[in-house]
């Protein structure tokens, strides 16, 4: 397959409007629209006569092409397709057409529903096709009935506003069909009371349970396996991977060919679940499941009571040990440190005596005998960690206000990435907004073992020499110097009057978050809403209701947010997104690569910064009729070489350095707010 090599690749997010008109295919390109996805996607084709709003998109349709021939040929394809190129209509045609058994993964749970309930019923209805769907998610989103009954019997809730719920979730029990908790609207406002009504794979009793025929999570995964398409998020897909590697059963069904959709996110997700975890939380889960298990057996409770009360304060004692440290860093060297090394010890030395004490009252009942294998397996998890490791992992640690976790990361995922492909589906398509730097897929390629794949580059087809403008402020100082925040915010106050407002303010860290959430209101009057100060989802909803807000967000904030409209004119980048040089996995890895003899910087460390920077960009235009300003305070831009790389990375975004530009841009496209320089 040929590659398409753009000279401006255009960039953006995740969620592509399928009904948005684009403007009509160009003439003087190639429209001879075969039989196949081409002509079901052409401006003749079913979709254009029986789907309301859908125009053709050139670059669908080559997305489409390059689709069906990978399947045809039974080949991975990595296809970077900017915003607005209706990339899930361009994978779904040629999946549907060509008869698979198909997964397609994407990259949160709103993804999956918006996929499941609205895009995939449109298009079949279109195509007035029928083949079998399911949706299957993990088994977090699902109520587990053991633990609801158990929590109803336990009679541990002692706050009426959780006692309520409780029985709001035993009405709603009469009516639901999926189980999926996300339908019980005021439980995501109780984020502690959500693991007592689901299940992990720690503490999910399997075929043992009693409540086994009626379970939600076995019933999804039954629906899963009938499917000639599912539906499934890439934490899900990696963990049946995971699953599969270690050689154990699997949740997803055999496919010919798996999507991942915002494949963007891939390295990280697939890095977690090749690794290996233990934390805090793991074993209070497991003192809190062995502390019910025991009040249902007369006999258990007394044996196992002492020896849960004292996991509790050892943990305490293991976490005030780690106080000394960083709150992220080397777990090679901290383990090292005397006083976490002898917590370490008395904690193994307890966890040996609750495995010795729940062994023989493990026939007692599926859940004794869950939690007995669960405390062997943190045992040898925790004495692993005690113990050295190989050269191709990594092990770091990272500390909450009260907890820990320690993470065993595989410095690559190649091998085992290519040796799942081929065991798994015979083709495998990866496709996002932003996987390539300067037209080049050589950081995603080299990390998922993915060199001999085909690439496909297509650009957005949104108007960005119109419709958007790159601010870089002038005479900034160097983003490592301590008034770098103070100057930036100068240089984005009269930016932000301009604009009324309706701006999103991204930063690289935390530190910087703050300190510019401390000096804005100084100079303005607009409403700020400020990551850390509500959720989310309600930092969302408040901006956009307000119509002239400001939002500070750190990396959370970067990707899988989507404000279309007026309501965002203004995106503002603190810095290039660098990942701090201090990071243990970053640091093992190009040290990797130094051994290799290999440049770290340019092969690992730039590209990915790159990446992040195309998604921050990417929250500004999301739709034919968007309009809006980039602002990259990063004086590096253009006074470091390497700045080039990311300008040739981004849309084909109009430069200026002249706050008069700006000022013109805003009043031209009807941006501009109240006030005037």
């Amino acid at each position: 397959m040929t590659a398409i090599k753009p000279t401006d690749a255009g960039i953006a997010a995740d969620a592509d409007p399928e009904v948005d008109v684009p403007p009509p295919i160009d003439p003087g390109k190639e429209t001879n629209l075969a039989e196949g996805s081409r002509e079901l996607l052409g401006p003749t084709g079913v979709l254009a006569r029986n789907l309301e709003g859908f125009a053709t998109r050139q670059e669908q349709v080559e997305m489409a092409d390059a689709i069906d021939e990978a399947i045809a040929m039974q080949q991975s394809l990595v296809v970077e397709a900017g915003t607005g190129v209706g990339k899930t209509f361009a994978y779904l045609v040629p999946l549907v057409q060509a008869g698979v058994r198909a997964i397609v993964s994407t990259g949160t749970r709103n993804l999956q529903d918006q996929l499941f309930k609205r895009d995939l019923p449109r298009l079949l209805a279109a195509l007035e096709q029928s083949p079998v769907i399911a949706l299957l998610k993990g088994r977090s989103n699902y109520l587990c009935l053991h633990r609801f009954q158990q929590l109803r019997r336990s009679g541990q809730l002692r706050d009426p506003v959780r006692l309520g719920l409780l029985e709001k979730v035993r009405g709603w029990l009469d009516r639901t069909t999926a189980g999926e908790v996300a339908e019980v609207g005021d439980l995501s406002e109780h984020p502690g009371l959500l693991p007592q009504l689901t299940s992990t794979v720690d503490n999910c009793l399997g075929s043992e349970c009693e409540h086994y025929g009626d379970c939600f999570v076995v019933k999804a995964r039954r629906a899963a396996q009938d499917a000639d398409l599912v539906v499934v998020n890439h934490h899900l897909l990696f963990a049946d991977l995971a699953i599969k590697q270690q050689g154990f059963g699997e949740l997803l069904p055999h496919a010919q060919v798996i999507v991942v959709d915002e494949a963007h996110q891939v390295p990280d997700v697939a890095t977690r679940f090749f690794g290996e975890t233990l934390s805090s939380r793991q074993l209070l889960d497991l003192v809190s499941d062995c502390r019910k298990e025991a009040s249902e057996q007369s006999a258990a409770d007394v044996a196992l009571v002492g020896l849960t009360a004292e996991l509790e304060p050892a943990l305490r004692r293991l976490r005030l040990a780690m106080n000394r440290s960083s709150e992220r860093g080397s777990w090679e060297t901290l383990r090292r440190q005397p006083q976490v090394d002898d917590e370490c010890v008395a904690l193994s030395g307890i966890l040996e005596r609750l495995c010795a004490a729940l062994e023989p009252l493990a026939p007692a009942s599926s859940g004794l005998e869950s939690c007995w294998l669960r405390s062997q397996r943190q045992l040898d998890q925790l004495n692993r960690l005690r113990a050295e490791d190989d050269n191709n992992y990594v092990r770091w640690y990272e500390l909450s206000r009260r907890g820990f976790l320690v993470q065993r990361t595989p410095l690559s995922l190649a091998e085992p990435m290519r040796e799942l492909r081929s065991a798994v589906a015979d083709t495998w398509i990866y496709t996002s907004a932003t996987l390539s730097v300067s037209g080049r897929f050589d950081l995603f390629q080299q990390q998922l073992g993915l060199e001999e794949a085909s690439t496909v580059s297509l650009p957005s087809p949104f108007d960005y020499q119109s419709n958007a403008l790159l601010y870089h402020p002038a005479d900034l100082p160097e983003p490592a110097s301590r008034e770098y925040v103070e100057c930036l915010m100068a240089s984005v106050v009269p930016v932000l009057k301009l604009t009324a407002g309706r701006a999103f303010l991204l930063f690289t860290s935390h530190r910087n978050l703050r300190l510019a959430a401390e000096i804005l209101p100084r100079f303005m009057d607009n409403p700020l809403f400020v990551q850390g100060h509500g959720s989310r989802l309600q930092l969302l909803e408040g901006f956009r209701r307000s119509g002239n807000g400001v939002l500070l967000g750190a990396a959370s904030f970067w990707e899988g947010v989507d404000v279309p409209g007026e309501a965002l004119s203004c995106v503002v980048i603190d810095k290039l997104p660098f990942a701090p040089p201090d990071d243990p996995v970053l640091e093992a890895r190009m040290k990797r690569l130094r051994d290799e003899g290999r440049d770290p910087f340019r092969n690992y460390q730039l590209p990915a910064a790159v990446l992040a920077l195309k998604q921050g960009v990417g929250r500004l235009i999301r739709d034919y009729s968007d309009r809006g300003l980039v602002v990259i305070g990063d004086p590096r831009l253009t006074t470091k070489s390497y700045g080039k790389v990311f300008l040739r990375s981004l849309p084909p975004l109009p430069y200026t350095r002249d706050l008069q530009r700006v000022e013109e841009f805003l009043e031209a496209t009807g941006i501009s707010g109240v006030e005037s320089l």
